[in-house]
């Protein structure tokens, strides 16, 4: 709660910074300085990693979707062992997610009254010249011959995306309603999943040490506390007074849980009701006064509070099942071949 880089209120704030730093000064392991191999052209010789309904997906249209992934990857991965078994996932679930593609398009064709307006997919070639290639067509066409793409082919692989999107987004939309004795049936079942933890929202008047003694900071912070005894608003206070970084706030700090808290802070504030604040704190940094804006009681949350993130759940758990069924038909009455 320090202004500057100094957050001494919370526990995990010196490991997160530890962490931090050893993120930033650490030097990427051998592997990954070397240059990046995906592996494909070994993995398919041919160039060819699957045909899907006489559509040919190339080693090159696997290594567009995984090549801005790639680096990720060198920064998580422990080991090159890992590297590689990660890498190869990622490739599968491309191939996976291409062959989808262009099934779902399938589908979509099979209803010959179905139909993408040429407005959209205009729409959204001008969107892209203007958003990556800053209205440039110039530049827009360069990249074309890039990727060894003529305009009716790239537009055609823009109307194919746009039905990709509107296919998953009408499966999505028919899983969208979910009954109340379901709601509450995964209530039942799941209550620890709604276990509440101890909450404060704090808002808290800080002085920094700045070299004062203890007798210093205390008579500072007691000026304030007979201030607030005698009826004058924490968050006035705090932005008249408060040294900390969020004084233009009124000192708000939102909504804390008691185990994010060093024991100085949480043990005095947690001991609070609602609209009551501390004796000041004196401590290496400074002197604090807490305040709490509004409490959470520790325990099970009443199905009311969190209806609606029940039926989140479900309606997500529900579309990604029918999803998966939908998909696996199209897989089943489709012709795939694998490379």
């Amino acid at each position: 709660m320090m202004s500057g880089r100094q957050r001494p209120m919370f526990r995990f704030a010196r490991s997160s910074f530890v962490a931090l730093m050893m993120v930033g000064g650490s030097q990427l392991p051998v592997y990954a300085q070397a240059p990046v191999n995906d592996g494909l052209d070994l993995r398919f010789a041919n160039g060819i990693a699957a045909i899907v309904e006489g559509k040919v997906i190339t080693v090159e249209d696997i290594r567009q979707q995984i090549a801005p992934l790639v680096s990720d990857i060198h920064k998580e991965a422990k080991n090159e062992q890992e590297f590689n078994q990660r890498l190869e996932a990622l490739q599968e679930e491309v191939i996976q997610n291409l062959i989808d593609r262009e099934l779902i398009v399938k589908e979509f064709r099979k209803d010959e009254k179905k139909r993408i307006p040429e407005s959209y997919v205009d729409n959204q070639i001008a969107e892209t010249q203007i958003g990556q290639f800053e209205g440039d067509r110039s530049k827009f066409l360069a990249y074309l011959r890039s990727r060894g793409l003529t305009l009716r082919e790239y537009r055609k692989e823009v109307e194919e995306e746009i039905i990709y999107g509107y296919m998953r987004q009408q499966q999505r939309k028919s899983q969208s309603t979910v009954s109340p004795v379901k709601i509450e049936a995964f209530y039942n079942e799941n209550k620890d999943r709604f276990f509440q933890e101890d909450e404060a929202q704090l808002r808290l008047i800080q002085f920094t040490r700045a070299g004062q003694s203890d007798a210093d900071l205390k008579t500072r912070a007691l000026e304030i506390y007979e201030r607030l005894k005698a009826g004058e608003k924490f968050e006035d206070l705090a932005r008249e007074v408060s040294q900390d970084s969020r004084k233009t706030k009124g000192g708000d700090w939102g909504w804390q849980k008691k185990s994010d808290l060093k024991a100085e802070f949480s043990d005095p504030l947690f001991a609070l009701k609602k609209g009551e604040f501390t004796e000041p704190i004196l401590t290496p940094e400074g002197a604090f006064l807490l305040y709490v804006e509004d409490r959470k009681y520790a325990g099970i949350q009443p199905i009311d509070q969190v209806r609606e993130q029940i039926e989140r759940i479900l309606i997500t758990q529900s579309s990604r099942q029918a999803q998966e069924r939908w998909l696996e038909r199209l897989r089943r009455n489709g012709y795939v071949k694998h490379f």
